[in-house]
C-alpha cells in the first residue's frame, strides 16, 4: 500500500499581509527556531512516516523549492506541482498534480494545507483511512472554541452572553486521506475550472456516496491563515507542542 502526501502551498496569503507581501504565506518563520511554517508540516509528515511529498506551489514557488529542494535534507523526497496564478482553486491544483504525474502512484493520498500547525497523528489517520476502507477520511476537531463572544437575542433583548465558547460541532483542520477512487470525482469538480477541496469536493465525494468518515485530532493544532493568529502565535507554544519535530 503506498502512501503519499500533497501539501497545499501555493496561495498568495491576501490574509497575512503585510508578512507575506514579498513572502510565501507558508514560508513565514515560527517557533523560537524561527523555521518556516512549511518545515512544520514536512518534518510532521516525515515523523509520521510519510516520505514522498509533492508540494503544490504557485506564488513565490521558488522560495519553496529553493529550501526544500529535493527534500533529502529532512528525510524526504520531494517533487514539486507548480500551477500558474490563472488557475485557482485548491481541488484544481490537487488534480493538475495528479494528471500531470508529479505525485504518481498512490493508494492512500494524505492532503495537507500548508498554513496549519498541528502535532496531527498521520499514522493513526492513514491507519483508520485503510482500516474502515473509506475513500475520504476527514480530519476534524471538536469543541470549537469561537474566537468571539456570542450573543443569544430574544425580542430585541439580550438575553444571554458568553465570552469566546465551546461550539457542539465538528469543524475541520484542513487534511484529509483520499483513495484512488476519488480521482474521477475530483475531475469532475475541476473540469469547468477552478474549484476548492472543501467547499466542492468533499461534499461532492459526500455526494456520490463513497465513504466518508472522520478522524478527530487530540491535541495542539492552529491555523496560522491570518495576521491576527500570526502575531498571537508565541514561539514557547510552537516549541512547547512541536518540540518533538526538532
Amino acid at each position: 500500500m503506498v502512501t503519499k502526501a500533497a501539501v497545499l502551498c501555493g496561495g498568495k496569503g491576501t490574509r497575512l499581509k503585510p508578512h507575506t507581501n514579498n513572502r510565501q504565506k507558508t514560508m513565514i518563520p515560527v517557533g523560537g527556531k524561527g523555521r518556516p511554517l512549511l518545515e512544520y508540516v514536512v518534518r510532521l509528515l516525515v515523523y509520521n512516516g510519510v516520505t514522498e511529498i509533492t508540494l503544490l506551489t504557485g506564488y513565490l514557488s521558488e522560495q519553496v523549492e529553493r529550501h526544500f529542494t529535493d527534500g533529502s535534507k529532512f528525510g524526504a523526497r520531494i517533487t514539486y506541482s507548480k500551477d500558474s496564478g490563472s488557475t485557482g482553486g485548491s481541488a484544481l491544483a490537487l488534480m493538475n498534480a495528479i494528471e500531470g504525474g508529479r505525485i504518481g502512484r498512490f493508494d492512500s493520498l494524505v492532503v495537507y494545507y500548508g498554513d496549519i500547525l498541528s502535532a496531527l497523528n498521520v499514522r493513526d489517520l492513514v491507519a483508520k483511512h485503510k482500516r474502515t476502507s473509506a475513500a475520504l477520511t476527514l480530519v476534524l476537531s471538536k469543541d470549537y472554541r469561537v474566537p468571539v463572544g456570542v450573543a443569544q437575542v430574544e425580542r430585541d433583548r439580550v438575553v444571554r452572553f458568553e465570552e469566546k465558547p465551546k461550539l457542539p460541532m465538528s469543524i475541520t483542520v484542513g487534511g484529509l486521506v483520499i483513495s484512488k477512487d476519488c480521482v474521477p470525482i475530483l475531475r469532475e469538480v475541476t473540469s469547468s475550472g477552478g474549484a476548492d477541496i472543501m467547499t466542492h469536493f468533499v461534499p461532492a465525494v459526500i455526494g456520490s456516496g463513497l465513504k466518508v468518515v472522520p478522524f478527530y485530532i487530540e491535541g495542539f493544532w492552529y491555523d496560522v491563515g491570518t495576521t491576527e493568529a500570526y502575531e498571537k502565535l508565541e514561539s514557547d507554544f510552537v516549541n512547547d507542542n512541536l518540540g518533538f519535530l526538532d
